[in-house]
Parts: C-alpha cells; sequence; structure tokens
C-alpha cells in the first residue's frame, strides 16, 4: 500500500465523539516515550502530522487521522510514566477502554514496544487485558537503529518467549525503527492485507 494522502480529521475526548461514517480504523497505542509520533509520521510520510514532543504522554485525546480517504490511524494516548494526576490518568484509562472496548470500526490495535528494554509489566498486562477481552493486536517493537541487529532479534524472541508462557500463540510482530523508515512496508501491507 502506498499513502498518497494523510489528514488530521478529529480529536475525541471519548469513543461517542469519534467519526460517524464506518470506515476501519488502526489504533496505534503504547506507553508513553515509545516513538508512537515519530512511527505515525514515518508510515504516513507525513513529518508533522501527529505531534512529536519531548515530553512523554502529550497525546491526552483519540486522534483520528484519513489515509487515502480510506481508512483511518487512530492515534491513541499513551499509558504509564507521564506525570499525571490519578484523576487524569483514569480519565485517560476509560477513554482507552472505551475506545477499544465499544468501537466497531477498530479492525486491529497496533501495540508499540520499545525493542530495547526487557518485557515490561506495564505491555505485558495490557496485552493481555486485549487479549482477554478478545481485541485483534499486533505488536510493533520501535526503535531498532539504536541496537545492533543481533540484539534487535535476541530481545524480540525473549520477548515472544515472554509471551508464550501465557498465549498459545502468538499477534503478528513487526520491528521498526522511524528513522531508518524499518518495517514501513511490512506494516502498511499487513493493514492493506486486513482492511
Amino acid at each position: 500500500m502506498e499513502i498518497t494522502k494523510s489528514e488530521f480529521t478529529l480529536s475525541a475526548p471519548r469513543e461517542s465523539m469519534c467519526p460517524k461514517d464506518n470506515k476501519p480504523e488502526f489504533a496505534f497505542i503504547g506507553r508513553s516515550n515509545v516513538g508512537k509520533s515519530s512511527l505515525i509520521n514515518m508510515l504516513t510520510k507525513h513529518k508533522g502530522l501527529a505531534k512529536t514532543s519531548a515530553t512523554p504522554g502529550k497525546t491526552l485525546l483519540i486522534n483520528h487521522f484519513i489515509i487515502n480517504n480510506e481508512w483511518y490511524l487512530v492515534d491513541l494516548p499513551g499509558y504509564g510514566f507521564a506525570k499525571r494526576s490519578k484523576v487524569v490518568l483514569k480519565q485517560l484509562e476509560q477513554m482507552i477502554s472505551g475506545y477499544i472496548l465499544q468501537r466497531e470500526q477498530l479492525v486491529n490495535t497496533f501495540v508499540l514496544v520499545d525493542v530495547r528494554l526487557e518485557p515490561q509489566k506495564i505491555d505485558l498486562e495490557f496485552i493481555e487485558w486485549l487479549g482477554q477481552s478478545g481485541i485483534p493486536f499486533s505488536i510493533v517493537f520501535t526503535k531498532a537503529d539504536k541496537l545492533t541487529k543481533g540484539k534487535v532479534a535476541a530481545n524480540v524472541e525473549a520477548y515472544k518467549k515472554t509471551l508464550l508462557e501465557t498465549w498459545e500463540e502468538l499477534p503478528p510482530i513487526f520491528v521498526t525503527s522511524a528513522d531508518k523508515k524499518q518495517g514501513r512496508e511490512e506494516l502498511l501491507d499487513y493493514i492493506e492485507s486486513i482492511l
């Protein structure tokens, strides 16, 4: 798939205020500071589409971007670290779970994971919740350019091993680098195959 057009559509504080048409939606989510905005901008070849920030946790709404007038790329707030009050964190949690559980147009959720880190409890719990909720998802490892190829492969294998302790089969897995444009074709081909 080639992306020829990508535009910001709207930001919504909850699922009920998302676009009313029935175009398929692909959501991207990950821990704060996982490189989500950079990945979205790399996929769409649109540098300023998703706002990158030095401060993790800037995305506080459900952001819809229309792609090729055919489908939506949905940028969800990150979970974890961002310095927020308990009230705001609870609101974000409700917003994310409300969207993921109730949005009929959602085709797939891409869970972004920093390939440099050992499996993080917060990511594993989120992946577990998606599985228990019957939500189709894929895992996207980010920042692959920050390690040697061998180390990336070893870390991905370690992650798979951790998942297979509780999962019978693994979801689709992608390895990406926003800086090197790695994984772009694989991700877009996958989206096209399930559109």
